[in-house]
């Protein structure tokens, strides 16, 4: 078996001893996904500069090692850490956290992020400025990075905005001869040398004559227009759309990014939440449909909820929704990297019980008094499926006068939210997507497991809801159903009954997905949840033909002396 010992030897020279990794113990929070995949590392590395990020790279490189990148590690499919410990070669993790600075350039209107810079940060600065980042919840308020939502395209529901994408970054990749390369298409002119390109990135030493304005996007500027398109049979937003894959922008770790140029966005005057509940999910496609093709003004956002997660929310999410409620999101990053050491700390006390932190922070919740307001409650319990709607300035006249004379004729009715309500509705859909594994975690041992589903289906799609035949809903323990209707992504997700195979009803699930004309990942990206798809395993391929980046896992053993295949990030043959 190969030395590492002088590759260690290198790591420590360029970050000290402090920021090299090498105990099990510590490196186990970089090594266990947030919600999914987990297995070894050799070493967890973690940079301060633009320089020793990439003199770590090319140490890395030259004793081929496999490469995990990793940001805030708050990635849903698992695509961040290892998975399993059947690799070919020993992992090193690059975790970029410590690189985190945010440069605005022209007047607030576009910003570059460096590679741990996160989306909360980022929508700070911008505040001053009266400006926004592309995403606002979500991904923010759980310290997510900049750059990790241009990796994976990160939609979210902001309606006007899209998938987070870019055709103006800093990365570094392999190339087919098995060289690193620095690749500048972040559009400002930093000089020619590796060194000297990443020292006057960071040390700002540019100014506006340096900054290239081209025809090159920082931004998706399609989809206002894709969105209103109710008649097409295709996504809006899907993860393998080959209209998004460009240079940093969905490479999901198949090259090491530096920096991320975007666009940001002028941050609405007025704002009013519309709380719309029905029984019949018919009437959601009329109202998404008359939206969408015939108001001027687009939604900010729109999430939906059915009753039964609404209820699994209330009742699972209650903590993370009064820690962000009371303590402000800011305290949210604190809180789990708190509820991890938690449970590491749990696996290695023989008398603690698995999944300590969320025991104990659901008895605490079970005391607390009800959270929600009356007025959401009275909808709980008249309507199955709810909707939390958010207009903007000349929209929110539209949305008044078009909801008051739809729901004359139409089943179900909204409220115009206060800006108490407002802000807990919003709050209570986010939360909803911790409520599944809250559930799961209390009942592991009566249950058979946990799928969440991540599904973008057709514009022209009239049954949203999903209907699933007997034969796989009889195998199912409960489902929890939220997503981004406007854009016709849906969070599905289910515990299976014990002893159901999950990987096989899986399969089951997918093909029901199909046949609808689905496409997923719809935004959470592959990860270690799914295949693929042949556009994404090509541009990965162009993007690291030696397969150095997060290859995924091994899938079949080959004999001594051949290609191994992996999956699911790349599928592809090392060469």
């Amino acid at each position: 078996m190969k030395d590492y010992r002088i590759l260690i030897s290198d790591l420590k020279k360029i970050s000290g001893d402090k920021f090299l990794i090498i105990s099990k113990w510590k490196k186990e929070p970089y090594c266990k996904g947030w919600r999914y995949g987990n297995g070894d590392a050799l070493a967890v590395i973690k940079p301060g500069t633009l320089l020793e990020f990439w003199k770590i790279l090319n140490v890395c490189v030259k004793s081929d090692v496999i490469i995990i990148m990793q940001a805030a590690n708050t990635g849903l499919t698992g695509g961040s850490t290892p998975y399993g410990n059947n690799y070919d070669r020993p992992i090193i993790i690059i975790n970029t956290m410590r690189i985190n600075d945010i440069h605005i350039i022209d007047n607030g209107k576009q910003i570059i992020g460096l590679a741990g810079s996160t989306l909360y940060d980022l929508e700070n600065k911008l505040k001053p400025l009266n400006r926004e980042p592309h995403s606002v919840i979500g991904s923010t308020s759980i310290g997510a990075s900049i750059v990790g939502g241009i990796c994976n395209n990160s939609g979210g529901s902001l309606v006007k905005r899209g998938p987070a994408y870019t055709e103006l970054s800093l990365y570094a990749k392999v190339n087919k001869i098995g060289n690193l390369e620095l690749i500048n298409d972040l559009g400002v002119n930093l000089g020619s040398s590796e060194e000297e390109i990443l020292n006057n990135l960071e040390n700002r030493n540019y100014n506006e004559s340096d900054i290239i304005h081209s025809d090159k996007l920082a931004s998706d500027n399609k989809y206002s227009e894709i969105i209103r398109q109710v008649d097409s049979n295709t996504p809006s937003r899907f993860n393998s759309d080959t209209r998004l894959l460009y240079g940093a922008s969905g490479s999901a770790g198949k090259v090491a990014v530096f920096a991320v140029r975007l666009d940001t966005y002028p941050k609405p005057t007025r704002n009013k939440v519309f709380y719309v509940g029905s029984n019949d999910p018919d009437i959601f496609w009329e109202i998404r449909r008359n939206i969408l093709s015939k108001f001027k003004t687009l939604p900010t956002a729109g999430d939906y909820l059915h009753r039964d997660c609404y209820d699994a929310a209330k009742k699972f999410s209650k903590d993370t929704f009064i820690v962000i409620d009371k303590l402000g999101t800011n305290f949210l990053p604190t809180l789990f990297e708190l509820k991890r050491k938690v449970d590491l700390l749990s696996t290695k006390i023989k008398f603690l019980p698995n999944k300590l932190s969320d025991k104990l922070m659901q008895f605490l919740s079970n005391i607390y008094p009800n959270h929600l307001p009356k007025r959401m409650e009275d909808f709980r319990n008249k309507y199955e499926h709810h909707w939390v709607i958010e207009m903007s300035d000349d929209g929110i006249e539209e949305a008044k006068e078009y909801f008051s004379d739809f729901f004359k004729l139409k089943e179900g009715d909204y409220f115009e939210c206060t800006k108490k309500e407002a802000r807990k509705a919003i709050l209570h859909r986010f939360v909803a997507a911790s409520a599944i594994g809250r559930y799961q975690a209390l009942n592991e041992n009566t249950t058979g497991g946990m799928l969440s589903m991540d599904i973008a289906f057709p514009r022209n799609e009239k049954d949203w809801f999903e209907k699933l035949p007997d034969e796989i809903d009889s195998l199912l323990d409960k489902k929890f159903y939220y997503g981004h209707l406007f854009c016709h992504v849906m969070h599905l997700n289910y515990i299976v009954k014990k002893d159901v195979d999950p990987i096989s009803l899986k399969k089951k699930l997918l093909m029901t997905y199909e046949a609808r004309g689905a496409e997923y990942p719809a935004e959470h990206n592959v990860g270690h949840e799914y295949d693929a798809k042949s556009s994404l395993k090509t541009f990965y391929k162009e993007l690291d033909p030696n397969n150095i980046f997060n290859p995924g896992k091994i899938v079949n053993a080959a004999p001594m002396n051949t290609s191994l295949r992996y999956e699911p990030q790349c599928s592809f043959t090392r060469s």
